[in-house]
Parts: C-alpha cells; structure tokens; sequence
C-alpha cells in the first residue's frame, strides 16, 4: 500500500482580514472537510510568504457559471471544523471578486446556500447583497416563540438576529474590555440558539464617523465553525448595523461603519430591503496544496 498525494491550484483572498483558500470547483477534492479542516488550521495550515498568516478561516468552492448575464457563482464554504456555512458575507465578497477576475464583469451573482445574493465590484471594492436582516424566533432560529433582545445569556446581554447565519449581538462599553474567548463559547452553545450562534460584540466609537457622517461601531467575533475569533466577520458586521438600527442607535437608512481588527465595512440597513456589505477584497497568492491523502 502506498500513499499518493495530488495537488490542487487553489488560490488565496482576504476580505478585511477574514481569509478563505479558493478553489475552482472543477478540481476534485476527495473530501473537502478534511482538505478545510488541514489547510485551514492555523499552526500547520496553509503558507505563503506573500500571505500575513498560517491557515485560513475557510476555503471557498467556487462554481463559476460564465453563461448568465450577469455571471453567476455557486458559493460553497467549508468551516476549518469541516462544517459548511449557509452565509459569508467576507466570502460572498471574495467570490465576487474571483470570477470579476475571470469574467471582466462587474456585476455578479453569488448563490449561496441562504439565498442568492447581488454583487457589484469596483475595484477592490466590493459590495454585496446580505438579504433582510431577521429577528423573528423561527428564523434566528430560537428554541422559544419570542423574540431576543437585550437579554443576558451566559455573560453578556444580547440579541439575537439572523444575516444569513445565527448572531447573538452584545453592544459593550469597549469591545477591549471582552474576553471574547472566555465568554463565547457559552453563548455560542446556549440552550436558546438550537443551531449555535456567533457571538459578535461592538461598541460605538462616537468620536468617530464615516465619510457620510454616520456611526461607527468597533466589532469582534467568535465564529461558529471557526471556533475562535476572527479578524473580520461580515455577517456579524451586518448583525451590529441591525441591532444598532433595532435598539435606535442609528438612524434610518445611513450608512453605517463597522471595524473588525481587520479594516472598515460599510453597511446599509434599508426598513424592508436587503441589507448591503461594502469593502476591499483582496487576493494575496496564488498556488498548489494537497488535496487529502489516499490510499491505492
């Protein structure tokens, strides 16, 4: 017996720090939860000098459908646990930024596992479509008939609303003044959250505003599927400009910015319209890895 090791071009993006391995899903990856859970850890995972870290927070399988107009891409994320995310709005940002690359189009649309959403991208720039923020139990979802704002679970007060994926939002004094890692894992896991939550926490910046003069939230979150805190989460970043909007902290439609260790976002949250993500989506190398080892 004897153990054959294929390659695989992949390639990797970052958006705002949250970085993903993109592969086209014309490659044949054996078992993409163990090639995720091996490439993405953050010790022994994937490296680049051109790249500012080990590992990934995901990898991206990535369909192009060059044939529609505007181009579609199906959007698949494998979790470093090996689990798929039904939404990323970091990762819907970097597909939309891949098949630019390929296609030359600046308009896409990424179908995702929450839904199809609408990109455009200028640039470096991209923006993409995140659906209507959702509160109600059902679709957080809750393991109860009511709604959850502002309420303690485990160490912090939060509310719960779903941007694709289940977030339970804390606005703090001072997100430097959390032990993120100590008190998320409680929350993350809460009775109320029967599909588990991310755990996003933010505090206003009110010395601070955008270009259009509206608020600024700081954000950090621990990630359901990642297991730890991430230099930048899009669906949280949506939560904070949705809890912010349902407490009366931001008003009407403004544009919003949210910053993640990893750089600003900035968010819209129409009343009854899909909520919008804007930021930079960058690709930092391109190479070859492993897919998972086999026997023959």
């Amino acid at each position: 017996m004897s153990v054959q090791h294929d390659r695989v071009a992949v390639e990797k993006y970052h958006g705002t720090g949250n970085d993903f391995i993109v592969v086209d899903a014309v490659e044949s990856i054996p078992d993409r939860p163990a090639f995720a859970t091996t490439h993405c850890d953050r010790e022994t995972g994937v490296d680049h000098e051109a790249s500012s870290r080990t590992g990934a927070d995901g990898v991206l399988f990535l369909a192009l459908e060059a044939r529609y107009s505007p181009p579609r891409v199906v959007m698949t994320l494998v979790q470093p646990d090996g689990s798929v995310a039904a939404m990323c709005g970091n990762g819907a940002r970097v597909a939309a930024a891949w098949a630019a690359e390929r296609t030359g189009s600046t308009e896409l649309m990424i179908d995702t596992p929450a839904g199809t959403r609408r990109a455009v991208v200028d640039g470096d720039d991209v923006t993409i479509e995140m659906g209507v923020p959702r509160f109600a139990p059902r679709d957080v979802p809750l393991a109860r008939e009511t709604e959850l704002t502002e309420e303690n679970v485990g160490d912090l007060v939060v509310t719960a609303v779903n941007t694709g994926v289940p977030h339970a939002v804390a606005i703090v004094d001072d997100v430097d003044d959390v032990d993120l890692e100590a008190v998320a894992p409680a929350i993350r896991h809460a009775d109320v959250f029967p599909e588990g939550a991310n755990v996003t926490i933010a505090s206003r910046v009110d010395t601070d505003t955008n270009a259009e003069g509206a608020p600024r939230f700081r954000q950090r979150t621990y990630e359901r599927g990642v297991e730890g805190e991430t230099r930048s989460c899009g669906t949280g970043a949506v939560a904070v400009a949705a809890v912010a909007k349902r407490l009366g902290l931001v008003d009407g439609d403004e544009t919003v910015t949210v910053s993640p260790p990893g750089g600003d976002l900035r968010i819209t949250v129409p009343d009854g319209e899909s909520a919008t993500l804007a930021g930079p989506a960058e690709r930092e190398f391109v190479g070859e890895l492993d897919t998972v080892m086999r026997s023959i």
